[in-house]
């Protein structure tokens, strides 16, 4: 939770404060070059961003003067919550939203590259109409279909760790269902013709129903204690709540073993679902390990 002393203090100068914050806590040194060069500032500015942040947390850093930085000091509390995803994220790409200047990568990080990525133009085209609540027509490719032509209400973007999609109602189908973004041409605006109740996003059910999902280390491993260690797992189990429209998704990614008695051999397989009979409601099942279910159509297998 930001300090209540910051709320007094405008927004520019608070990002500056994030920043000394950040480094200092990830990166455990910060100087004013580092602000003067990533916000743009005088020396004199940057001179008193860090005299403020030493008024707010004194204890948090302290001046090494053969480095001249002001460096992380033991017992450091942040003065801002981090989530691990925020946290990766700026290591991985470079701090801030600008995009007018190239961040600088903190330190070396890698990360699986993803082969397809999103055209520009047609996510702007996506995000434009979610955020403004319309409809689309699109021409998308399937395995199954080929070529076809449909009217889309889209609401949300979904990462499914290989491929993004953008989930939506479906006219031709009359159904909320997923579609591959690269699998879009030609996303046009609906100028006309009012979304119905059925069609919004609070009608699709599977995005707002919750699944817990009890995972637990593969019956088959030699050691379970590793994988409990590596998940953080309380008592050999890991509970998380998804989307049920997402379901299929995490439990592909994961390679969590969906059957019965946890029978797939493989070395992927470091994780069991104690929990089948959660899944039953799920539509996406076909993406599920091991999970022995009347294929429906969907946009990974089509």
């Amino acid at each position: 939770m930001i300090p209540s002393q910051l709320s007094s203090i405008n927004q520019a100068q608070r990002e500056r404060l994030f920043h000394i914050d950040f480094r200092l806590f990830f990166l455990g040194t910060i100087n004013r070059y580092d602000l003067e060069s990533r916000f743009g500032i005088k020396q004199a500015a940057a001179t008193r961003d860090i005299s403020l942040y030493k008024e707010l947390a004194a204890k948090n850093l302290e001046y090494d003067t053969k480095a001249k930085s002001y460096i992380h000091r033991e017992g450091f509390s942040p003065l801002f919550n981090y989530s691990s995803h925020q946290a990766l994220s700026a290591l991985l790409n470079g701090f801030g939203d600008d995009f007018v200047t190239t961040n600088p990568v903190f330190i070396p990080t890698e990360s699986p590259t993803q082969l397809n990525l999103p055209s520009s133009d047609i996510l702007a085209c996506i995000t434009r109409t979610i955020y403004n609540k319309q409809a689309l027509t699109i021409n998308y490719r399937s395995l199954s279909s080929g070529l076809t032509q449909r009217e889309l209400i889209p609401h949300a973007l979904v990462d499914n760790g290989l491929r993004w999609h953008v989930r939506g109602f479906d006219r031709q189908r009359k159904q909320f269902a997923d579609f591959v973004i690269n699998r879009i041409e030609k996303p046009s605006l609906l100028s006309s013709g009012l979304i119905t109740e059925v069609e919004n996003k609070a009608a699709d059910l599977q995005w707002h129903k919750l699944v817990e999902l009890k995972l637990i280390p593969h019956p088959a491993l030699k050691y379970p204690n590793t994988i409990e260690h590596e998940y953080g797992m309380a008592k050999g189990q890991l509970t998380v709540q998804v989307r049920a429209a997402v379901a299929g998704y995490v439990l592909r990614r994961w390679n969590v073993d969906c059957s019965e008695s946890h029978t797939l051999v493989g070395a992927e397989y470091h994780l069991g679902l104690q929990n089948r009979s959660a899944l039953a409601d799920v539509d996406n099942l076909s993406l599920a390990p091991g999970y022995s279910v009347t294929p429906k159509r969907h946009p990974d297998l089509e």
